[in-house]
C-alpha cells in the first residue's frame, strides 16, 4: 500500500518510501489537465527539454474514446470479460476497430492523388510489417496498387558505415543508407523510369544487382517502411506533396487501475520478447539486454519526427497481454537471480501476474498480434 495525507493505494511496482526523496520533477498545466516531468533513466539527474507530442496527445485521446466501445480500460474489466466468456466478443470488437482505422487511412491516401510514396515508421515492435500489408489490401479496394521498396537493401558498403563511439558498426544511423542513391532511384521511379533494384548481401557487406528490375506504372504507389522513414533526408529528393507519413506505435490505452498505467513501452518489450523467442530464437535474457541500445536507436532516429507524420496508426489491442502473458510469463522466469535482467524480469512478471490468461487461439489470423505469436495469414 501507498499513502500520501488522507489517501490510501495500492502500489504494482516498486515505490520509495517518502515523497522526499523524489528531488527532480516539474508539474505544468498541459491542455486540460496536469502534465507530470521527470528525467530520463539515461540522464536520471536532469529533466530533459519538453517536446510537444500534440499529434501523440490526440492518438491516445481517440483511441480512449474509441474503447469506450468496449467499455474496458482496467485489467480488473478485462478480467471480467474473460471470466464472464466475453473476450471472443471483445476480441472481435477491438480487431474491427483496427480495421476501420485502416480503411480510413486508405481513403485518405486514395483522396489525394499526387501521393505517390507511402512511408511507414514506428519503434520496435510496433507491428509496422503486418500494418503495411494490412494497408495494401485496403489500398487495393482503393484500385491503387502497393509496391514494397526495403532501405535495407540500401545500405552503404560495410567499409563507408559509420561506427559509434565504441567503435562497432552504427546500422541504425541515416549515415548508413546510402542516401543518394537511394533517392537517384526514388526519382527515377516516380518519372516512369526503369530501376534496377538492388540485394544488400549482410555477410559480404555490399551491395549486389541480381537482375531485380521495377518500373512504377499509373496505379502503383511505393510503400517504405524503415526508422528513417520520417526523416526528410531519406527521401529529401521527393517533394512533400507525393508523401505520406505515418507514424505508428502500441500506444497502450489499457491501465492497471485509473492511477497506473501500462507502459506502451513494457508492452512492446513483451512483444519483443515473445517474438524474438518465437522467430529468432533469443531469449528474454538477450532480449532485455539490447533493449536499451535499441530505445536509444528509437530516441534519436525515429521520435524526434513523429509529430510530422500525417496520421498516427496506435497498434495496440485492448486484450492482447492477455494473449502475450502465457508465452512471455515462462520465458521471463528463466532469467535467475544472479542474472542482472533478473530485476527487469520480476517488474515485468509483476504487472502480467494480475491479468487473466487468454487463449492464442482467439486471435483472428489476420491481426496484427499474429506477427508477435505466430500463426497468421501474412508473411514476415
Amino acid at each position: 500500500m501507498y499513502f500520501c495525507e488522507d489517501y490510501f493505494n495500492y502500489g504494482y511496482g516498486i515505490l520509495a518510501n517518502n515523497t522526499n526523496v523524489i528531488k527532480i520533477f516539474e508539474v505544468i498545466k498541459y491542455d486540460r489537465g496536469l502534465l507530470l516531468r521527470y528525467p530520463s533513466q539515461q540522464k536520471p539527474t536532469q529533466l530533459p527539454k519538453l517536446m510537444q507530442s500534440k499529434k501523440i496527445k490526440w492518438a491516445f485521446d481517440e483511441y480512449n474514446e474509441i474503447h469506450k466501445i468496449l467499455n474496458i480500460n482496467t485489467v480488473y474489466k478485462l478480467n471480467e470479460a474473460v471470466k464472464e466468456k466475453r473476450i471472443k466478443d471483445v476480441i472481435m470488437l477491438d480487431e474491427a476497430l483496427h480495421e476501420k482505422k485502416i480503411a480510413n487511412i486508405a481513403d485518405k491516401i486514395a483522396r489525394n492523388r499526387n501521393i505517390k510514396m507511402i512511408l511507414i515508421a514506428g519503434p520496435s515492435s510496433s507491428g509496422k510489417t503486418t500494418f503495411a500489408q494490412r494497408l495494401g489490401i485496403q489500398l487495393r479496394i482503393n484500385k491503387i496498387k502497393p509496391v514494397t521498396i526495403s532501405v535495407d537493401n540500401y545500405f552503404v558498403e560495410r567499409k563507408d558505415t559509420p561506427r559509434d563511439k565504441d567503435g562497432n558498426y552504427n546500422f541504425e544511423c541515416i549515415e548508413a543508407i546510402d542516401l543518394k542513391l537511394f533517392n537517384e532511384h526514388l526519382t527515377q521511379l516516380l518519372n516512369g523510369k526503369e530501376v534496377e533494384i538492388p540485394q544488400f548481401d549482410f555477410y559480404e557487406g555490399q551491395k549486389k544487382y541480381n537482375g531485380n528490375k521495377l518500373r512504377l506504372k499509373e496505379d502503383e504507389v511505393l510503400v517504405i517502411e524503415g526508422i528513417h522513414c520520417l526523416n526528410d533526408r531519406l527521401t529529401s529528393s521527393i517533394s512533400a506533396e507525393q508523401k505520406f507519413k505515418v507514424y505508428i506505435s502500441a500506444l497502450t490505452v489499457l491501465n492497471m487501475d485509473r492511477y497506473t498505467k501500462i507502459s506502451s513501452s513494457d508492452t512492446r518489450l513483451i512483444r519483443r520478447i515473445v517474438r524474438d523467442y518465437k522467430f529468432r530464437g533469443y531469449s528474454a535474457k538477450h532480449t532485455i539486454a539490447t533493449w536499451d541500445s535499441v530505445t536509444r536507436g528509437e530516441i534519436e532516429n525515429i521520435f524526434p519526427f513523429q509529430e510530422d507524420a500525417n496520421v498516427i496508426f496506435n497498434t495496440s489491442l485492448i486484450y492482447e497481454l492477455g494473449v502475450l502473458k502465457g508465452m512471455a510469463t515462462p520465458l521471463l522466469e528463466e532469467i535467475t537471480k544472479e542474472e542482472k535482467e533478473y530485476a527487469e524480469a520480476q517488474r515485468l512478471l509483476s504487472m502480467l501476474k494480475y491479468i487473466k490468461p487468454i487463449s492464442a487461439n482467439e486471435v483472428p489470423t489476420n491481426s496484427l498480434l499474429k506477427e508477435f505469436v505466430g500463426g497468421g495469414d501474412f508473411k514476415y
